[in-house]
């Protein structure tokens, strides 16, 4: 009866253990991951303001370099990556 008892109690124990607490999920932010993509180095890409409309009025040179790739800035990169965490 003792073992009885004494194996009832270790079993309890064990399960009482042995539960895996899951960490927190981080929510994503969807606005910046609609925004925001991250590159093979690491870096994070985005698009650039001022090209959308109103391009009568901007240069052909102006818009040409609206056109290449925007690369967030070393100050804002760790807010970016706050707010996507699983990029």
């Amino acid at each position: 009866m003792d073992e009885e008892s004494t194996a009832r109690d270790g079993n309890q124990q064990t399960n009482q253990w042995s539960i895996n607490v899951a960490k927190i999920k981080i929510k994503t932010n969807r606005a910046a991951a609609k925004r925001f993509r991250k590159t093979a180095s690491g870096r994070f890409k985005c698009g650039h303001a001022f090209k959308s409309h109103i391009l009568t009025k901007k240069s052909t040179k102006r818009k040409r370099g609206l056109r290449a790739t925007n690369h967030v800035r070393a100050e804002d990169a760790g807010r970016v990556q706050r707010m996507l965490p699983y990029l």
